[in-house]
């Protein structure tokens, strides 16, 4: 059910002054009604239908807005959706998200999206980085907010003797596609296994970090499996879960992480079982 935002001021406002009206009466009618006898029956039903009230408005308050197109929104998140003519608007995923593309980039629920079917721009070069993006790869030319989280996570890990470091971290455009043109005349198509096509790179975001070895061995290392276990409480995901190939496209890679902030990386986390961003939001990655 929906209704227009001007409808639902209106029934708000209905209610809210029914309520103080009998309010007002049974004020009224407690304190200077002295002829009739007063009855607890009876305030008590005049309490209770104001309760009511008071309820049925709050449910109005909660009814969705219609759209132009008078269907109700399904969004589940908490977050405000664009309107859907937005020029940023570009479709919505099977879980009802809003998608928006904007500065050459894809966003969902304002969370940058990149796998094989969202590509970045040629052109999109991350701005506000730790270390001013000088050369076509930079270990420390990751998003600013993301590597003073990555600091963290390094020295509580050090504190407990583990050695944790970034293998690989931005890389532009350009050098993703001739390390992605590489990779497929050595493995001919499966390297779109554990390759991306240019564009379709989360290292070109600035967002992502690939840590030691950059191989599954890194997964039974003390170091991986501290990493597995805490890299959401620094905002980091592992990105690419064992056993999640066919639906992010790509195979474990338990020293690929990308940070998604606090929120989204515990409920990405998962009690330990990792989801995905592709089942998160309801989106599928596969080239075109």
């Amino acid at each position: 059910m929906c209704l227009d935002e001007n409808t639902i001021k209106v029934l708000s406002y209905v209610f809210l002054i029914l309520g103080f009206l009998l309010l007002l009466f049974l004020f009224f009618y407690f304190f200077y009604n002295k002829k009739k006898k007063k009855k607890l029956g009876y305030y008590l039903l005049v309490f209770i239908f104001i309760i009511l009230i008071f309820y049925f408005r709050g449910e109005i308050m909660n009814i969705d807005i219609c759209k132009s197109d008078k269907k109700a929104n399904n969004v589940t998140t908490t977050k405000a959706m664009p309107a859907s003519n937005s020029d940023n608007y570009a479709g919505k995923t099977s879980k009802g998200y809003i998608i928006e593309k904007k500065d050459g980039a894809y966003f969902i629920d304002d969370y940058l999206i990149i796998n094989k079917s969202y590509a970045l721009s040629k052109d999109f070069i991350p701005e506000n980085t730790y270390e001013k993006i000088a050369d076509e790869i930079c270990t420390t030319c990751i998003d600013k907010e993301a590597y003073e989280k990555w600091l963290n996570m390094k020295n509580d890990a050090a504190a407990i003797n583990l050695n944790i470091y970034i293998a690989s971290g931005y890389r532009s455009f350009e050098y993703q596609k001739g390390l992605y043109e590489k990779n497929v005349n050595k493995d001919g198509d499966f390297a779109n296994k554990y390759s991306a096509k240019a564009g379709h790179s989360e290292h070109q975001s600035g967002l992502a970090i690939d840590l030691n070895s950059v191989d599954a061995s890194f997964a039974a290392t003390d170091e991986g499996k501290w990493v597995n276990e805490n890299a959401y409480l620094y905002g980091f995901i592992i990105r690419y879960p064992k056993e999640k190939g066919q639906i992010t496209g790509y195979k474990c890679e338990p020293w690929h992480l990308r940070y998604v902030g606090l929120d989204l990386a515990e409920k990405l986390y998962n009690d330990g079982k990792w989801i995905t961003m592709e089942e998160y939001f309801g989106i599928n990655s596969k080239y075109k």
